[in-house]
């Protein structure tokens, strides 16, 4: 398996695309430890399913806005299995609204979640991974961050400066063996999705040249990709999977 002996940490990981990125971590031969949010329920059903799967996994509480927090939770993987070779952050939210309305804590809700959580867990990961000199860093953007949507300015701005920071610590750790690159999902079919996909109905497979709606196993094995030895000449990238979405030319 490409990733044996590799420790990952995922940022929400109890569903959606962060479950399928646990999983494929996992079947990959990844020891795999991740973080909710709220309910406790879920992921501790995933660890008990990634167990009777023959995998070692662990999950935590944390409030991924808290740099106190995701302090503790890397020291706690580093702890239970001593190091830390690659960290997916996914964790994400969506508050859409038009900007004339949109209120000061919507937008700060979602800058925070989707982009001060990746300042947070990526800095309290980089010693451990200068000091071992690997590591794989894969922030989760959105093709939102390439061209605007109404009422997604705050998103499209927290994803915008996601591929911005990993371009720039790309080019701080490269020489420690550390790789960072992101995935920019398009349509995917998650709960976090539902509402888009529920109104637009047909509309939006027709826009993607595919002709499908994207699933999260779809990211999932993208962000293995990277996180293999496979992927180790390729940083400050974005990766885009979006069936085609973005290339225009429908």
């Amino acid at each position: 398996m490409k990733l044996a002996g590799k420790v990952a940490l995922v940022t929400g990981g109890s569903r959606g695309i962060g479950k399928a990125i646990v999983w494929d971590l996992a079947r990959n031969g990844a020891k795999v430890a991740f973080v909710y949010n709220a309910s406790a329920g879920p992921s501790e059903q995933l660890v008990k399913d990634l167990e009777l799967d023959q995998h070692e996994a662990m999950t935590m509480q944390c409030d991924v806005k808290d740099k106190a927090a995701a302090d503790a939770v890397v020291a706690k993987v580093i702890e239970k299995w001593e190091r830390i070779d690659i960290l997916v952050n996914n964790a994400g939210i969506v508050k859409d609204g038009l900007l004339a309305t949109m209120g000061s804590q919507q937008w700060q809700d979602v800058i925070d979640t989707n982009l001060t959580s990746v300042y947070n867990f990526c800095q309290a990961v980089t010693r451990q991974m200068m000091s071992q000199r690997y590591g794989r860093i894969i922030n989760i953007s959105s093709v939102s961050a390439h061209y605007g949507n109404q009422g997604q300015s705050n998103y499209a701005a927290s994803k915008g400066g996601l591929e911005g920071f990993t371009r720039c610590i790309a080019t701080e750790l490269a020489r420690r063996g550390i790789t960072a690159n992101a995935v920019a999902p398009g349509f995917i079919e998650t709960d976090m999705t539902e509402a888009v996909r529920n109104a637009a109905g047909d509309t939006i497979k027709k826009q993607i040249p595919v002709r499908r709606l994207g699933v999260p196993d779809d990211i999932a094995h993208a962000v293995t990709f990277l996180a293999s030895d496979e992927a180790s000449y390729i940083t400050g990238n974005v990766l885009t999977v979006d069936g085609g979405l973005t290339l225009g030319g429908i």
